[in-house]
């Protein structure tokens, strides 16, 4: 069993268990969150889709951490003007546990 969601302006398959990084939730590590912007749930062969949502579907996380990701630098050049410039950035990110799916009709599906 599976489920696309969308967080932070991003979409991600999911099943139970897995760990992920997504953008920054308002969360504690070790606090429980339910994601319920839900784009499509699937088992096998069968796929349920949303138009845009899935009503009733939610995915239920657990907050593991927060953290910055690696470094990315960023060098701009112009040639031959003298001009060269370097930044750097590191992107917040919040590590989740996917504990359950919440099917539309109410039943969980939790890890095996």
């Amino acid at each position: 069993m599976y489920a696309v969601i969308r967080t932070g302006g991003k979409q991600y398959r999911v099943a139970p268990g897995e760990r992920l990084r997504v953008e920054t939730l308002v969360a504690e590590p070790g606090q429980e969150v339910v994601l319920s912007d839900v784009l499509a749930m699937g088992e096998g062969e069968s796929l349920q889709m949303g138009s845009p949502m899935l009503s009733g579907a939610s995915v239920k996380a657990l907050v593991t951490q927060h953290g910055r990701g690696e470094k990315v630098r960023i060098f701009k050049h112009r040639r031959r003007k003298h001009y060269a410039k370097t930044q750097g950035h590191r992107q917040n990110f919040t590590e989740i546990e996917i504990r359950s799916l919440v099917r539309p009709d109410g039943t969980e599906v939790h890890a095996s």
